[in-house]
């Protein structure tokens, strides 16, 4: 029994279905985790490790290079780039995009790692492997107290972290921004020197008086007891109490009487944070694999109420990020579409079939969404703004088989059958074709789920949706349609031909014999408008990805490498201080809401497509709220020219937020060498032609400018005579300088290092800096630094910046508004491939930034297109055994462009890659109709005895109705999606419904034509 004589035939267990079909899938959609993207995994991890006092190139030789050895083992690496600074190692391994399951990756890579440890060398700490790089904290919490201590605030922060673990979805709680604390013993190096004493003696007496030692056990009887002996301080006084024995003499000194002492902060203080301009915390939050983000955000919402009702006046919780406020908007717009697309298409089959015939077209729309959504609950798929978008491409196409089996079933009732036996024929009729036409569709969209690249994976959603949906009309299309023809249709017999005896069908039978009759005049016009359409594509602006229409702004503030942070500080203070008195929004205006500076590092991933920057003392992160997306490019404009105009020698980058997969610049070009000198010749000549360019705002490179360095040069002869050791000036230079730690005071739960170091007057004047005091670590004995090393100034990189174990520099500019980075990377690939032609052995370059982003998603699509083609191929053949009605739905599919290129023209809109995935979904939708149309030619050759030149006629006139049907839902249904999608679907939307009203004379028109010359049919 087919499944449509089924459906007919046990309506009452149909009807049950149905219904379980439409409860099921409202209640599914209330429960459908909601996000505002789909996301993709990050395939990055770092690996940091610490080598006080060394230079860059000495930690590239010594640590970087050693690691990057080792992590080139790894079979599933990309690539590998690092930032080699002083004192510190930063790598980051980058896998494959083909690879998902990354556990057992990062596994290897700790592995690896470690094993490497015992060749590092000494004084060297870490590594440290950090693959949670990929968290998202989707919400970020400002916490202020005026007139608090970040001590205090410390204190409410740990508070607030732990209630907020408690909260169902939340993962982790990180605290940004916390200052370390510490206890400084300043000394006096004259008097140091009076007692003999060094910094290093101190470090010894603390540590033997500072304990927490067990002294054993007795037992007394039955009882046995634990002996505690003091000498761990218990109060920062206690400290200054410590006895300590004078070398060579038999007197003692207390500590007092060498040093003060005082409770403070790391100092230079590795990261700040401010809130509005005052100093502050973040707590963001991350929340668990499959939580849900709007019931998360209500739980903290109403967690941060009732903590402003319990803690006093003053202490505050701000949201700074808030992506679950971002998600609601985000998905309610797109459900607004979503009723308003059902809406435009509904009104589409009601004016164009008539009342009842159209309300039971449409009846297939609501029904197949809330299939839809139950079989995405069961495959785990959630509501995103990809996801909504799929819905939306396949709300036009999902029509089409409700559309075309009802035609089917009027026409054969008005040539005399039973609503029934039209239903069942009709049915056996269409099975195979729709299913063919919906699979089709389907498999347009394979390659970009099968790609292998962050940027397919964002967008795999689309393939999953679209094949879910068209195959869920598909089955009501066979099964509800019918059974509601059987219920509702009212048809009056008459003449077969009589429905198609009107002034609209004569005159497109007239215009279609007469582009039969002059076919090679059709088709040499048909081939001019695509080669002028591919010529005007050139003026199409290409990018790949655009800027998020969110109301958030970012700013990046670089002070010249070397900088101090409170250098850095001070000048994000001043940007502050221009947003609180120039842009901050009046009562009822636009303008910023609040603001969140990070000094010294990045914000968290607020966002996926954000990668933090590592530490850095002269880089500071600004997140800027605004009141709406309205108000961001007045504010990125004021902002940067401030700037640039007030702040020159600050490197400051204003922008909006980006879509997708993260780029940090749009212009970049990599050139990577072994000769630094020749490396920089390359660089320079680059920098010179990226200026020449309209529209270039700045132009620079991620190595920065050269810092000064103080080499201490020690004259070992004098050295030794004076009992002094190079380890006894270095040592002597640190403690006075930056500081030693010789203990840690203990207070409560915390560990509070103790840090020996010179007053202020003495480790920050240069010019004492050689009469400092060198101590002899074994006599004790101390001598000028003058006597035994000479000063000199040195110049040496901020850092080293490596790409697979090669010097790499980056090259980038930013351009001012307006102006198309894919052209000017054209530009510049171009000058680049002539240049190189000169270059020595051994350089080379990569075009990066979005460029590289944009080639990287594309090919791998293009990768897995054969795949996708090939299946469609097989599908065709299979339902014609014909390879020449095969090939001539090939050559069709590429004429959908020129509507694509005149569309993208006319709207002004621009060539990405959501455009290419309009296009993919453009060349589904033009094989469907086609399809569709080349099996009407058979079945009236095959069954209906018509001859050829007859059955192209009126196979046509058949078609016409649902082909154009098909095309005004289907941009119907997308106009929600291009006035209210966002830059982001908004050139998707536009290809395809462009490209779908040119499609539809291809396919009324060029379809026929083709298969009159294929075919050899005399017209």
């Amino acid at each position: 029994m087919h499944i449509t004589e089924a459906a007919i035939r046990l309506n009452r267990v149909t009807l049950v279905m149905i219904l379980i079909v439409v409860l099921g899938g409202w209640v599914t959609l209330k429960r459908l985790p909601q996000d505002e993207d789909p996301g993709f995994i990050v395939r990055v991890a770092m690996v940091t490790t610490y080598f006080p006092g060394a230079s860059p190139e000495r930690v590239e030789q010594l640590v970087t290079d050693r690691l990057e050895k080792v992590i080139q083992e790894i079979s599933q690496l990309d690539y590998v780039e690092s930032e080699s600074r002083a004192g510190i190692s930063i790598i980051y391994v980058n896998m494959e995009e083909k690879y998902k399951a990354m556990r057992p990756i990062w596994d290897e890579l700790r592995r690896k790692v470690d094993k490497e440890i015992r060749n590092l060398p000494e004084g060297v700490i870490g590594p440290f492997v950090n693959d949670d790089f990929g968290d998202v904290f989707g919400q970020v919490l400002a916490l202020t107290g005026e007139g608090y201590s970040y001590r205090e605030l410390k204190h409410v922060a740990d508070e607030v972290r732990d209630e907020l673990l408690r909260i169902e979805d939340v993962a982790k709680v990180d605290i940004v921004g916390a200052q370390k604390e510490q206890v400084f013993l300043e000394f006096n190096s004259a008097r140091l020197a009076r007692y003999g004493i060094s910094p290093l003696m101190l470090k010894q007496v603390l540590s033997q008086r500072n304990i927490i030692t067990p002294g054993g056990a007795l037992e007394s009887g039955q009882e046995r007891i634990n002996l505690e002996p003091t000498g761990n301080f218990e109060a920062v006084a206690e400290i200054l109490d410590t006895v300590i024995s004078v070398p060579g003499r038999k007197e003692v000194v207390y500590l007092k009487d060498l040093v003060t002492v005082t409770r403070g902060y790391k100092d230079p203080a590795s990261s700040k944070m401010h809130f509005n301009g005052s100093p502050a915390l973040a707590l963001a939050i991350s929340m668990s694999k499959g939580g849900d983000i709007i019931r998360l955000g209500k739980s903290v919402e109403a967690f941060k109420e009732r903590l402003e009702r319990l803690y006093p006046i003053g202490v505050e919780l701000h949201h700074l990020a808030r992506q679950p406020e971002r998600v609601h908007k985000s998905v309610s717009n797109f459900l607004s579409n979503l009723m308003q697309s059902i809406a435009i298409v509904c009104l589409v089959m009601l004016v164009s079939l008539g009342l009842r015939t159209g309300l039971l077209v449409a009846s297939l729309i609501p029904v197949t969404i809330l299939m839809a959504f139950l079989v995405m609950g069961f495959f785990g798929i959630g509501i995103d703004q990809v996801s909504l978008a799929a819905l939306l491409i396949s709300l036009g196409i999902l029509v089409d088989n409700a559309i075309v089996m009802s035609e089917s079933i009027m026409t054969q009732v008005r040539e005399g059958q039973s609503v029934a036996e039209a239903s069942v024929n009709s049915a056996k009729e269409l099975a195979r074709p729709l299913l063919t036409a919906s699979l089709t569709t389907s498999f347009a969209f394979l390659p970009i789920y099968m790609a292998k690249s962050s940027t397919g994976e964002y967008t795999a959603p689309l393939f999953k949706v679209v094949t879910i949906t068209l195959v869920s009309s598909w089955v009501l299309a066979l099964t509800m349609i019918p059974l509601f023809c059987v219920w509702f249709l009212k048809v009056t017999p008459e003449g077969g031909e009589a429905a198609y005896d009107t002034p609209f069908y004569r005159r497109y039978r007239g215009v279609l014999r007469g582009c039969l009759s002059h076919r090679w005049l059709f088709v040499a016009t048909m081939c001019l408008a695509f080669v002028v359409a591919m010529y005007g594509f050139r003026y199409v602006p290409k990018r790949f990805m655009p800027d998020s229409d969110r109301s958030i702004i970012t700013a990046t503030v670089e002070t010249p490498p070397g900088s101090d942070i409170a250098h850095t500080e001070a000048m994000v203070t001043r940007i502050e201080s221009f947003i609180t008195d120039n842009v901050m929004a009046k009562e009822g205006g636009e303008g910023v809401v609040n603001w969140g500076s990070f000094i010294g590092k990045g914000a968290p991933r607020y966002i996926i497509s954000y990668r933090p920057d590592p530490p850095e003392s002269s880089f500071a992160y600004m997140l800027i709220n605004t009141t709406s997306f309205d108000a961001v490019a007045e504010v990125v404009a004021k902002l940067q020219r401030f700037c640039d105009e007030k702040l020159p020698e600050v490197r400051a980058s204003v922008s909006r937020l980006s879509v997708g997969p993260p780029v940090n610049h749009p212009v970049a070009v990599r050139i990577s060498g072994k000769s630094e000198k020749k490396l920089f010749e390359l660089v320079d000549g680059l920098k010179s032609r990226l200026r020449q360019e309209p529209g270039i705002r700045e132009v620079g490179d991620d190595w920065g400018r050269r810092t000064r360095k103080l080499v201490v040069r020690v004259h070992q002869e004098r050295a030794r005579r004076a009992g002094i050791t190079s380890r006894d000036i270095a040592i002597s230079l640190q403690g006075s300088l930056s500081g030693i730690q010789v203990g840690q005071y203990r207070e409560n739960d915390e560990l509070i290092p103790i840090v020996v170091r010179s007053v202020a007057a003495d480790r920050n004047d240069l010019k004492k800096l050689e009469g400092l005091r060198v101590y002899s670590i074994t006599t004790g004995r101390s001598v000028p630094l003058s006597q035994v090393a000479e000063m000199e100034t040195a110049w040496q990189n901020g850092k080293i910046i490596r790409r697979d174990r090669l010097r790499t520099v980056e090259v980038y500019a930013d351009l001012y508004d307006g102006f198309n980075a894919m052209a000017i990377n054209g530009k510049i690939s171009r000058w680049l491939a002539e240049q190189s032609r000169s270059w020595d052995l051994g350089y080379r370059y990569d075009v990066a930034g979005e460029a590289e982003k944009s080639a990287k998603a594309n090919q791998a699509i293009a990768d897995e297109l054969p795949i996708a083609a090939m299946l469609i191929m097989l599908l065709l053949v299979l339902q014609f055994n014909s390879l020449r009605r095969t090939m001539l739905l090939i050559c069709i599919v590429p004429l959908g462009l020129i509507g694509v290129t005149v569309g993208l023209l006319v709207a002004q809109s621009y060539f990405g890659f959501m455009t290419l995935l309009g296009v993919v979904a453009l060349s589904g939708i033009v094989i469907n109709n086609a399809n569709v149309l080349l099996d009407r030619i058979r079945i009236e050759i095959d069954e209906n005895g018509l001859e050829p030149a007859d059955a192209v006629v009126v196979a046509a006139q058949r078609r016409l109705r649902p082909i154009l049907l098909t095309t005004l839902t289907t941009a119907g249904g997308l106009l929600p999606l291009w006035v209210g999608g966002g830059p982001l679907f908004e050139p998707m939307a536009v290809s395809i419904i462009f490209g779908l009203i040119f499609a539809t004379v291809i396919t009324l028109g060029m379809v026929p034509v083709l298969y009159a010359l294929f075919f050899r049919v005399r017209v």
